[in-house]
């Protein structure tokens, strides 16, 4: 159909003409309510934007001199971010001279990946940067799948009321508290 026709069919209805796909040949047009479909288009991006899984980069910080229990303590932490669905960038730096000896950074690096390897997958192998060396690890697609589940099991439980049932929160069970453990004289 001609545009200048179905541009007089549209307002003879008293919708619009609106262009779905300009780059067809030829172009295709549709007589609809542009409001009212920009509206449900806007409402069905916003909906699929809600349930997208943001993830962040975490960053743990390594230096050359680590002592065991440090490194303990980091892997943990490490294991954690990857567990709730975050990549982490582990990062080594130096200091002065430590620079020379890139072998230490990249043994530590090595280690934590090879520690970690039942959750983690290296997305971007030790390399160095200036006075750093990083190393980017992902979480297994199952580890990701898994938590995926939980969340979404959790979500479905019933939630536990807040409190003990005994006051408000405000105080009430602390006055009792104070009034029995005074003496009386």
């Amino acid at each position: 159909m001609p545009p200048a026709q179905a541009l007089t069919l549209a307002e003879e209805k008293g919708l619009d003409l609106v262009e779905i796909a300009p780059t067809a040949t030829p172009p295709v047009c549709r007589i609809m309510n542009s409001g009212k479909f920009f509206y449900q288009q806007s409402k069905r991006e916003s909906e699929a934007r809600k349930h997208q899984k943001h993830i962040q980069v975490k960053e743990v910080k390594f230096r050359v001199k680590i002592d065991e229990h440090d490194f303990q303590f980091k892997k943990r932490n490490v294991d954690r971010f990857l567990r709730d669905g975050n990549k982490v960038k582990s990062t080594v730096i130096f200091r002065g001279r430590e620079a020379v000896h890139a072998e230490i950074g990249r043994a530590i690096l090595v280690r934590l990946a090879a520690e970690l390897t039942e959750v983690a997958n290296v997305e971007v192998p030790p390399r160095q940067e200036g006075m750093t060396m990083v190393q980017i690890l992902v979480a297994k697609p199952a580890l990701l799948l898994a938590a995926a589940k939980a969340a979404a099991k959790a979500a479905k439980a019933p939630k536990a009321p807040k409190g003990d049932g005994k006051g408000d929160g405000k105080g009430e069970g602390r006055a009792e508290v104070v009034k029995a453990g005074a003496k009386e004289s």
